[in-house]
């Protein structure tokens, strides 16, 4: 079982007890945070809207955290100009704790009883226009 989810314009695919480096939350050390799920996978998929309204995914901070140094150099040849910075992305990082799917798979039955039964009227008015009453 495993779910997509969303966090700080990126996509992370998570398992629970996995951890890893988010960008930075504003949330305290400790505390829990929910996640935005765009995809949950078990027996059955779920991605449509929904089927995701029944699905939790929670994790717990861990620790805020600095990320590797990075060196941004900038020249132009012939003109002497150089410069050097660096750069140290905030992130934070997270344990997913549980990932909860309560309606997910309610949720998907009913939409394809919805599909079906909107299947079934829309079959019912084309036998009507095209006069086919058989």
């Amino acid at each position: 079982m495993y779910a997509i989810v969303k966090t700080g314009g990126k996509q992370y695919r998570v398992e629970r007890g996995q951890q890893l480096l988010v960008e930075r939350l504003a949330v305290e050390e400790g505390s829990d945070v929910a996640l935005e799920p765009l995809l949950y996978r078990s027996e059955e998929t779920v991605f449509d809207k929904e089927g995701l309204a029944g699905v939790k995914v929670t994790a717990k901070v861990l620790a805020h955290v600095r990320g590797e140094k990075l060196r941004v150099f900038k020249f132009k040849p012939k003109r002497g100009y150089k410069r050097r910075t660096g750069h140290r992305q905030d992130l934070t990082r997270i344990e997913v704790t549980e990932i909860t799917a309560g309606s997910a798979k309610a949720g998907a039955k009913a939409v394809r009883a919805k599909r079906a039964a909107s299947g079934g009227q829309a079959a019912d008015s084309e036998k009507e226009k095209t006069g086919d009453g058989s």
